[in-house]
């Protein structure tokens, strides 16, 4: 059983910064993609940041330039760095990893519980 565990989040004022951690713990053979999403009220879920095995990165348009994701595997954590943060980054940022359990399965993705990020002064 893997679970993934989120950290980080608050309240912040327009210009601040948060730095948000996901662990993942359990039975972990390897894992593949690492990333968060963010969910506002009254919209859909969106990708806010993607980062590789291989160290690929992909970013939204709306947080390039002021975000930042980045991991360890040997804590199989990843870390989403957020700068210059604005009203409209308020939102529930969920983390996501792709992940096998065994070198013979096929890897499945698991989702941290959330946490709230609220940006205003």
């Amino acid at each position: 059983q893997v679970q993934l565990v989120e950290s980080g989040g608050g309240l912040v004022q327009p210009g601040g910064s948060l730095r948000l951690s996901c662990a993942a713990s359990g039975t972990i053979f390897t894992i593949y993609a690492m990333a968060w999403y963010r969910q506002a009220p009254g919209k859909q879920r969106e990708l806010v940041a993607r980062v590789t095995s291989l160290g690929r990165l992909n970013y939204s348009n709306s947080v390039k330039g002021r975000f930042t994701i980045s991991r360890d595997n040997a804590k199989n954590t990843v870390y989403l760095q957020m700068n210059s943060l604005k009203p409209e980054d308020t939102a529930v940022y969920y983390c996501y990893q792709d992940i096998a359990w065994d070198s013979s399965v096929r890897a499945q993705g698991y989702w941290g519980q959330g946490t709230q990020v609220t940006v205003s002064s």
